[in-house]
């Protein structure tokens, strides 16, 4: 959170619902395939434009996707389960319910452990169900509102968090670590940008230390962990001032602009009683024995946390490091290709989390790809780590690599970026520099910590990035102690 809401004596309580597509060929209750960017409305039947007559038949892969992802959640299974209307006004569902899951989810009571600042947190998992997802309503000025219901009978999960965050960081810890979790299992692809990964922040704030929880309201559907940040900050800030002023938060459901960096009301908030859910009569109760539930505990894939597990345990690396590699499928699987190949695991793991997750965040949110072959990489980690080159001079080879097919060696040879080891021209270099500011021995010499600082960011301006930095301190120490 911003400052100004910590000093008011205010925190914040936010419980999220993520929307997860699951990875099926179809859709949840009929043969209609489930593709990306198809034409509109050519992805329907009378089923799921809730047609007359038509009757509902559930996906099998459904329940199996569904079931692995509350087994990796930890959460308990409910043997029994069944499928519910819920009945409300939804422009986009033309049957005009949706059909979910409500008293009897398939899993509930899981949790997540994610890292934060602190050390680590476990977040609390209320309940993961299985739904349809609706059709998405297009706002043409001048033809007015067009539906396209490609997307309406999509099978989701939905899963839903305890009120357990308090900062937007955290929020952004377990996206990250839940998307990555489900990206392992095969559970759903997890696009952002496709709308496979969606999330509604339920957020309210109070005074520290007051056990009476305020006002939520519900920030819908937003598809982009960047604007989830800016969204929690900016309704936050907004609860906060409303309570300062004397007037009161209004329980509502909010969209959030990310043009204007604002969310503005859309209707009231509903409460569970609002949606008179009644068991769908067209459906068969799901039944999961204890056979099946073993079976698929069995096919469970390592998941982020045991991967996080073996890089501290077997690489050596700390834990917050690892938890970030872990959280984005991309970033470990290309840190698992490079290890294999390298003895300097932690030069190669501290070097993806910053500087070359710096530089694939400009792809957005989804999942991490890295324009470097693991070979290339590989022998960058290997200079670095041998100490020929130092990390200024390897964010630039990053930078060319991620351009050019060419071997870091060569890249480095080509643009004469190999570290100044001369000791005479070093020495030269640091003669010059204290000969124009002869300030910084005098500060040195009067305990000012900050002059070597000065010194060495002159010797690298001045050597282009290219002078060793272990040398240069000695050179330094050494001219200081001649000149007390």
């Amino acid at each position: 959170m911003k400052k100004s809401g910590i000093e008011a004596g205010y925190e914040v309580v936010m419980g999220l619902e993520v929307h997860v597509e699951l990875a099926t060929q179809t859709k949840i209750f009929c043969g209609c395939e489930v593709a990306f960017g198809a034409p509109p409305n050519t992805q329907v039947c009378p089923v799921c434009l809730g047609m007359p007559g038509s009757l509902p038949v559930l996906n099998e892969k459904v329940v199996e996707l569904a079931l692995k992802a509350a087994l990796a959640l930890g959460c308990e299974i409910s043997e029994i389960s069944h499928q519910d209307r819920k009945n409300y006004f939804y422009p986009d569902l033309p049957k005009a319910y949706q059909i979910s899951q409500n008293d009897a989810p398939i899993g509930k009571n899981g949790r997540l452990a994610i890292e934060t600042a602190d050390g680590e947190r476990m977040i609390g998992i209320t309940r993961l169900h299985i739904e349809e997802d609706a059709g998405k309503l297009i706002h043409d000025s001048s033809k007015g509102t067009l539906i396209d219901y490609n997307r309406g009978g999509v099978p989701l999960i939905e899963i839903v968090s305890e009120p357990d965050f308090r900062t937007a960081e955290e929020v952004k810890a377990y996206l990250l670590k839940l998307k990555s979790t489900l990206q392992y299992l095969g559970v759903s692809s997890c696009k952002m940008n496709e709308g496979a990964f969606r999330c509604d922040v339920n957020l309210s704030v109070r005074k520290v230390g007051d056990p009476q929880m305020g006002t939520r309201t519900e920030m819908k559907n937003l598809n982009s962990i960047a604007f989830i940040v800016k969204a929690i900050e900016s309704e936050a800030l907004r609860q906060i001032k409303l309570l300062e002023s004397g007037d009161q938060v209004v329980q509502e459901t909010r969209r959030w602009d990310p043009v204007k960096g604002i969310s503005t009301a859309m209707r009231s908030k509903e409460n569970a009683h609002d949606y008179r859910y009644f068991p769908d009569p067209d459906l068969a109760t799901i039944l999961l024995s204890h056979e099946m539930v073993n079976a698929a505990k069995a096919t469970l894939p390592l998941l982020p946390d045991d991967y996080k597990r073996l890089f501290v345990l077997n690489d050596g690396i700390r834990p917050d490091v690892a938890e970030v590699l872990v959280s984005d499928k991309g970033l470990a699987d290309y840190y698992r290709a490079c290890a294999e190949q390298t003895a300097y695991k932690t030069v190669l793991a501290n070097l993806l989390v910053t500087e070359v997750l710096r530089m694939a965040d400009k792809a957005g949110d989804d999942e991490t790809v890295i324009a470097i072959r693991p070979e290339a990489m590989v022998s960058l980690v290997a200079l670095i780590g041998e100490e020929r080159i130092n990390l200024g001079i390897a964010k630039r080879v990053l930078s060319a690599l991620w351009e050019s097919d060419k071997r870091p060696v060569q890249i480095i040879d080509e643009n004469d970026w190999w570290p100044l080891k001369d000791l005479a021209s070093l020495e030269a270099l640091a003669e010059m520099i204290l000969k124009e500011t002869p300030q910084i021995l005098v500060d040195y010499h009067n305990g000012k910590t900050q002059a070597f600082g000065a010194f060495m960011g002159q010797m690298m301006k001045r050597s282009q990035g290219k002078a060793d930095p272990a040398l240069s301190e000695s050179l330094f120490h050494e001219i200081a102690k001649r000149r007390l």
